[in-house]
């Protein structure tokens, strides 16, 4: 690549310079790795029952911690409660001691101010629409409705000021719903990873918001809680197929436990990393934190496989797990080796793309180094007290037959 920023470089740069526009409120992002959705990154959902204004209240709440937090290079709510707004309020006495309803102030003022025909006249042949609407020079503020004429029940005229008058307050610009509920959207470009901004924003409402508030996700934040809940799902099964494969291998329940003592460790090294911000929890990372899974599961199989060969031919089981260690112990590092210097090039990768494969590479790069230090240490220690005495089944095979 020939570029000398980074994508997040470049966006940091322009969202600083769109910043300073007065005016307008702009904000730069990356398109997402997977299709699918629309929007800015983090979209962040409140809903609740209350009205319109209660809810604009907290949402400015956590707008401002938002804000104030630094996480950002883009926030806003959709919800603007900034559309000026003129309500006509009609005094109903007044109204009827002039002979007057309700509905006859209305139909007269709906009339002057709607635009619509109410009949057609012609004139040398063409026909014409009827409109009764005042001059546009009449009404081109809410306060001159107050000026228009009303006819009284007696046949007078009298202006509406009389039995109205003017209320001047502000609405939203448009109300949305979210599962049928009043929403306000938290939405962003995030300077830090998804998961960290979404906590930030549940524990700020949390602070700030009264019973009654609900938090729901929409877009690429929807599909990040989706897709981590459905991770672990993932994992789980993943764990189970291992382990149900090595059962069938090694014929025991208990061998697999051993050989797999390993994997926490290994995620443990990876998410260590991850947690210090060298990447962050996102499709690619998830991908390499099942890969690891299978991967540092052979450090196990070469340890356990060869103690266990070593028990049936006599030795004890602290002697054939120390042997099997020693033993093992260039074949594991060797193995580990080539494996981490082959997730190099995705771990220095630039580009297109590149982002994604360097979470990846992240991921096997530190999970293999430090599953396979612990891997050493811990397995031995698991083994000698859990795995079965290989030696015994073969002894007590073997009397078998001989005592028939």
């Amino acid at each position: 690549s020939e570029r000398k920023r980074t994508a997040d470089a470049l966006q940091k740069v322009l969202q600083d310079k769109w910043n300073h526009v007065a005016g307008a409120r702009v904000a730069a992002f990356q398109f997402p790795s997977l299709p699918g959705s629309q929007g800015l990154p983090v979209q962040f959902v409140i809903t609740t029952t209350e009205p319109i204004e209660n809810l604009n209240d907290v949402a400015l709440k956590v707008l401002d911690k938002a804000r104030a937090s630094g996480m950002f290079w883009f926030v806003d709510s959709d919800l603007k409660l900034d559309k000026p707004q003129a309500t006509l309020s009609i005094d109903r006495d007044m109204v009827a001691d002039l002979g007057l309803t309700q509905q006859d102030v209305g139909s007269a003022l709906g009339s002057a101010l709607g635009g619509g025909y109410v009949n057609y006249f012609s004139i040398a042949g063409r026909s014409y629409k009827v409109i009764p609407q005042v001059l546009q020079k009449d009404r081109l503020n809410p306060d001159q409705v107050l000026d228009y004429y009303l006819r009284a029940g007696d046949g007078s005229l009298v202006p509406a000021r009389t039995v109205a008058h003017l209320e001047t307050s502000t609405a939203p610009e448009s109300i949305n719903h979210f599962q049928q509920q009043n929403s306000a959207m938290i939405a962003g470009a995030p300077g830090v990873s998804q998961a960290e901004v979404l906590q930030f924003l549940r524990e700020a409402l949390q602070e700030v918001a009264p019973s009654g508030y609900t938090v729901d996700y929409a877009g690429q934040s929807r599909q990040f809680v989706r897709g981590t809940g459905d991770f672990v799902v993932t994992l789980f099964f993943a764990l189970i197929i291992v382990y149900l494969a090595l059962a069938a291998q090694f014929e025991s329940f208990r061998d697999p436990v051993v050989i797999l003592v390993s994997v926490p460790m290994a995620l443990f090294g990876a998410l260590l990393f991850i947690n210090l911000g060298l990447s962050t929890l996102n499709i690619y990372t998830q991908v390499g934190l099942v890969t690891l899974l299978g991967l540092i599961s052979k450090h196990g199989i070469l340890i356990v496989q060869f103690a266990n060969e070593l028990q049936r031919s006599g030795r004890s089981k602290l002697a054939a797990i120390q042997e099997a260690a020693a033993v093992r112990l260039r074949p594991i590092l060797m193995t580990t080796a080539a494996m981490v210097v082959g997730v190099i090039p995705l771990v220095i990768a630039s580009g297109a793309g590149a982002a994604g494969r360097r979470a990846m590479g992240i991921v096997l790069f530190t999970g293999l180094s430090i599953g396979t230090m612990f891997t050493l240490f811990i397995v031995p220690a698991v083994y000698i007290l859990l795995s079965a005495d290989h030696g015994h089944e073969e002894r007590a095979g073997a009397a078998q037959p001989s005592a028939e």
